[in-house]
């Protein structure tokens, strides 16, 4: 019989930052909450995540779950965040 997988869990906050001028609706900061504490993955000047997720994609982790938020008229989107797990060694 396997074993059971055991899994550690983090998340990846990708989140609308309010600020930088007149284009502030473009900028987005990418935070990653896992095990080991909280990580500043840097600021964005439009949404692009996929580097984001890439990078978590080359550490092992794997999305579950993806969450996002919309806010105004016209619509836009304010905070995406994706729940990730990866198997512990």
């Amino acid at each position: 019989m396997d074993p059971v997988t055991r899994w550690e869990y983090a998340r990846l906050e990708y989140r609308w930052t309010g600020d930088f001028g007149t284009d502030r609706n473009m900028d987005y900061s990418a935070t990653f909450h896992h095990p080991g504490g909280v990580q500043r993955w840097g600021v964005d000047e439009r949404f692009d995540d996929l580097r984001h997720l890439n990078r978590a994609g080359a550490e092992g982790w794997e999305i579950y779950h993806r969450a996002g938020q919309i806010v105004g008229q016209p619509q836009r989107v304010h905070a995406v965040t994706y729940s990730m797990k990866r198997p512990l060694p």
